[in-house]
């Protein structure tokens, strides 16, 4: 069985004809999941079942707040031929076990331009089986001199857990994280408010905080 990927608008039909297929690979390669732990994370959107073209709206997870009012407020409910979401989101992975997330820390709440924000939580294994987890941090300047992206993916962090067991993961923001270019096309952080976002995909936020750049 071929997938092809450098079209991912195929993967929805792919899968929906070879589902006796797959069953069958799953069951061939079933011993493999006693020692395999999956934990890879796709590096882009994979639109639902077409040409890029028509979904190319859809493929940028750091889209502007403009393409978001129009998601939630047009025509976000569907295309004529598909949903307006993705099949798979960018950072979407699977795995044989499952996570939580829980005590995220933002800290200090408010710093100055140039300094640095740490944002820290915890992931637990919560299924019964050895896994790996990407966390992945994203943030939102929430008002800026120019517009910026909804979300942006500023930090990763893998980490390797046993069934009940709990890490900490630990993401530092510094002024390159922060920093935009202006209509001057100037590199500058600006004081304001920052969303914090941290979750197993970028459309799978576990837990929201927020800090403040201030004067």
């Amino acid at each position: 069985m071929k997938i092809k990927i450098g079209q991912p608008g195929t993967q929805e039909e792919m899968l929906n004809k070879d589902k006796a297929r797959l069953s069958a690979i799953h069951k061939a390669i079933g011993h493999v999941r006693t020692s395999y732990t999956a934990n890879g994370k796709l590096p882009y959107y994979f639109d639902a079942n077409g040409q890029y073209e028509k979904k190319e709206t859809l493929l940028n997870y750091n889209y502007m707040p403009s393409k978001q009012e129009w998601i939630d407020n047009h025509w976000g409910a569907a295309y004529a031929d598909m949903p307006a979401t993705p099949l798979w989101e960018f950072g979407y992975g699977l795995s044989y076990t499952t996570f939580e997330y829980k005590n995220l820390k933002v800290s200090p709440a408010v710093s100055k331009a140039g300094g640095e924000v740490t944002v820290s939580c915890d992931v637990m294994n919560s299924g019964n089986r050895k896994g790996s987890e990407v966390a992945q941090l994203y943030i939102r300047d929430e008002i800026s001199s120019v517009t910026r992206p909804v979300r942006e993916l500023k930090g990763f962090e893998k980490v390797t857990l046993e069934p009940g067991e709990k890490k900490m993961v630990t993401f530092t923001l510094n002024r390159e994280h922060l920093a935009f270019y202006n209509r001057s096309m100037e590199f500058v952080t600006k004081p304001g408010i920052f969303q914090v976002m941290v979750g197993s995909s970028s459309d799978d936020i576990r837990l929201k905080g927020q800090f403040e750049i201030a004067e």
